[in-house]
C-alpha cells in the first residue's frame, strides 16, 4: 500500500486499533515531527487523547539519517553499538552529537508543551505512534523511557514499518500494530506520496486542535 500522506496513513491504522477506542485509560502519544499527524488521525478516531513525546535520533556525523543511537524525555539514551562499531565513532563524537540533540529536545518539549505538565502514564495503556519504522532507533528509546513510568502496557502503532524492526520490537512491548511490513523495505518515506516535513507549527496546531477536541467530548 502506497500512502497518500500522514493523515490518510494515520485513518488508515485507526481502523486497526479500534479496540482501543472510547477508554478512559488509553493515552496517544505521537512521536514528532512526523508522527504527530499520524497520531492526530488516531486519537480522534479512538476518542482519546493526545500529546507527544519528545525523542531525537543521534545522526551520524556526515550520515545523519544513519541512526547510530537516539535519546527520549527523561533522560533515555539507546545507542546501535553495531553501526557505531562498523563505523569506528569515538566517544567523543558520540557525546558531541547527544549534547546538541539533547538541546533541540529541551527546545521543542519547552515549544510543544509549554506551561502543560507531562500525562501520567503510571496503569495507562499508551499507544505510540510514528509515521514509519526504519531502524527502529527512536522508537526504541521511547519504548524504554516510557516502561520506566510503568504504563499498564505499551502498543507500538505505525502505518509502515521495516520487517526486521518490526520482528525486534515486537518483543519489547506489548503490541505492535502496523498496515504495512514491505519487502523490500527502501525506506519510510518510499511508502507515502506526500511525505513533507512536519513543521513545528503544524504540531503545535494539530495538539491545540486535538485539545479542543476533547475538551468539547469531555
Amino acid at each position: 500500500m502506497l500512502f497518500q500522506n500522514r493523515t490518510t496513513a494515520g485513518q488508515v491504522l485507526a481502523e486497526k486499533l479500534a479496540a482501543y477506542a472510547n477508554r478512559d485509560d488509553v493515552l496517544v502519544l505521537g512521536l514528532p515531527r512526523g508522527g504527530v499527524p499520524v497520531a492526530f488521525e488516531v486519537a480522534k478516531a479512538l476518542n482519546a487523547p493526545l500529546d507527544v513525546f519528545l525523542v531525537r535520533k543521534l545522526g551520524v556525523p556526515g550520515q545523519e539519517e544513519l541512526a547510530m543511537g537516539a535519546i527520549a524525555s527523561g533522560g533515555v539514551r539507546v545507542l546501535n553499538y553495531d553501526i557505531i562499531e562498523a563505523l569506528h565513532l569515538s566517544e567523543a563524537v558520540i557525546e558531541r552529537v547527544t549534547a546538541k540533540q539533547q538541546q533541540e529536545l529541551e527546545r521543542r518539549e519547552c515549544l510543544y508543551r509549554q506551561d502543560r505538565p507531562f500525562p501520567q502514564l503510571r496503569d495507562r495503556t499508551v499507544i505510540l505512534v510514528d509515521d514509519g519504522l526504519a531502524t527502529g532507533a527512536t522508537m526504541r528509546a521511547a519504548v524504554e523511557s516510557i516502561q520506566l513510568q510503568q504504563p499498564a502496557a505499551i502498543i507500538i502503532a505505525v502505518p509502515v514499518a521495516s520487517p526486521e524492526t518490526y520482528r525486534e520490537l515486537a518483543t519489547q512491548v506489548d503490541e505492535i500494530v502496523c498496515v504495512e511490513t514491505p519487502v523490500p523495505f527502501y525506506s519510510v518515506g518510499s511508502w507515502y506520496d506526500e511525505f513533507s516535513q512536519t513543521t513545528d507549527t503544524q504540531v503545535r496546531e494539530l495538539l491545540q486542535q486535538a485539545g479542543t477536541v476533547a475538551s468539547t467530548l469531555s
